[in-house]
């Protein structure tokens, strides 16, 4: 049973007494890394939660400088497993677990799906990658701690999923959106409805940023419930917050981390409710403990309380980054807008990519999208009223004139993990 009702219920002063205690903790144990042994060194107990702010923030970059032990906090032979970023140039991040990280995850991990509505008795297929991507395993020993018979098929080979999920009954799937729609037209094309011919009842989505939009579009396609959950390895991986079965907002699990929200700029902590940078300490974690790390992530603190009774605080739908805007010709976008317009267009497929490109010293937004056969005739004159429509909502909605190209249905790249759907191709400067 995953419903911890005394913990999942407690009181706003209980929350922040105990916080306060794992804080102090953390802080303790953090000081035996190299790295926090300078950062924190004159930082004293902490008699009010108000005082984390006055802590030094932790940066990605941070990670990469103290590689490979630099955040360790621990003896070597007490650590059981590391995951790494899988980071393109210079040192990747690295991040350690020793035997009671892992099953604390875990436990997390079961919480998150159970306060989803999955169960023991259900079937879970796990398509996410396995190896260093904590995705996978983060779910698969959670599903497993939960009870439920897990299929590990790992990611791609549409008709391979769907042969697992018609034999073996799969009810709860834990996938990234955009393969999400790539499986369902594969099923399609084999003559599966997935209504009709499985028995699936719940997604489990992140991973990759979405739309509500793109989220309503998989549970209506599927005849499902889409979850939103979220997490990133360097504060352990999935888990860290997730939706309950009211789906308004995702549960931080605030006996795991402490979040705050602050302006990406001015660095200043914000009130619940106002939109900024996610910032999160984790307090529960022995090998490497990470604090006030920057997430990039935009979001903001729910201030009401969940209709379901869980107390812990909720955060926002992540809007984006605060280092992924794209800045055309000085105006701000963010993918999100792209892809809002693009899913309010039935004819257009929900399988695109952004390119950013210089002409003659300007930048020009191209977008390429995939057609949805069933929703478009097929003549010409009609496919070019389909592109004057979505680059006239494209520019009402951004500010900024992209030219639109479609091409055929599974053309564009499928990656097996995240999508890649921005492509800067103007020449960066020294």
């Amino acid at each position: 049973m995953f419903w911890q009702q005394e913990i999942e219920t407690m009181q706003r002063n209980d929350i922040d007494k105990m916080q306060l205690r794992m804080l102090n903790d953390t802080i303790t144990r953090a000081k035996k890394s190299e790295f926090y042994s300078k950062k924190l060194s004159n930082i004293k107990p902490l008699t009010d939660l108000g005082q984390l702010k006055d802590i030094p923030f932790t940066v990605k970059d941070d990670l990469r400088k103290a590689f490979p032990y630099g955040f360790l906090c621990v003896p070597i032979d007490e650590v059981v497993r590391l995951h790494s970023s899988s980071g393109t140039t210079g040192n990747p991040t690295v991040i350690y677990h020793t035997a009671e990280d892992i099953n604390n995850w875990a436990n997390i991990s079961a919480r998150s799906m159970f306060t989803a509505g999955a169960r023991k008795s259900d079937v879970f297929q796990n398509t996410m990658g396995y190896g260093l991507f904590t995705g996978g395993l983060g779910f698969h020993y959670g599903a497993e701690k939960l009870g439920m018979m897990t299929i590990p098929i790992g990611p791609g080979n549409s008709k391979r999923q769907a042969w697992f999920m018609k034999n073996f009954g799969t009810t709860v799937v834990h996938i990234i959106p955009s393969y999400a729609l790539r499986l369902y037209y594969s099923m399609k094309e084999d003559g599966i409805d997935p209504k009709k011919d499985l028995k699936l009842k719940i997604f489990f989505i992140g991973a990759e940023q979405h739309t509500e939009e793109l989220r309503r579009e998989i549970q209506d396609l599927y005849g499902l419930k889409a979850f939103n959950s979220y997490g990133l390895s360097e504060i352990s991986g999935p888990g860290v917050a997730f939706e309950c079965e009211k789906q308004h907002g995702m549960h931080i699990w605030e006996d795991f981390v402490i979040p705050e929200i602050i302006d990406p700029e001015t660095l200043e902590v914000l009130p619940d409710g106002q939109e900024g940078e996610l910032v999160l300490t984790a307090i529960n974690r022995i090998a490497m403990p990470v604090i006030r790390y920057r997430t990039r992530d935009l979001t903001a603190i729910i201030p009401e309380p969940c209709s379901c009774g869980r107390t812990h605080r909720r955060i926002a739908r992540i809007k984006g980054r605060s280092d992924d805007m794209m800045i055309i010709n000085g105006v701000n976008i963010f993918p999100e807008q792209i892809e809002r317009t693009i899913m309010n267009i039935p004819e257009a497929s929900k399988n695109y990519i952004i390119e950013i490109a210089e002409r003659n010293y300007m930048d020009k937004l191209s977008i390429k999208i995939e057609i949805n056969d069933d929703a478009f005739s097929g003549k010409l004159e009609d496919l070019e009223k389909l592109k004057c429509r979505i680059e006239a909502d494209l520019k009402a909605e951004t500010g900024v004139s992209p030219d639109v190209s479609f091409v055929d249905r599974g053309t564009l790249p499928a990656g097996e993990g995240k999508a890649k759907r921005v492509y800067d191709l103007r020449k960066k400067g020294d």
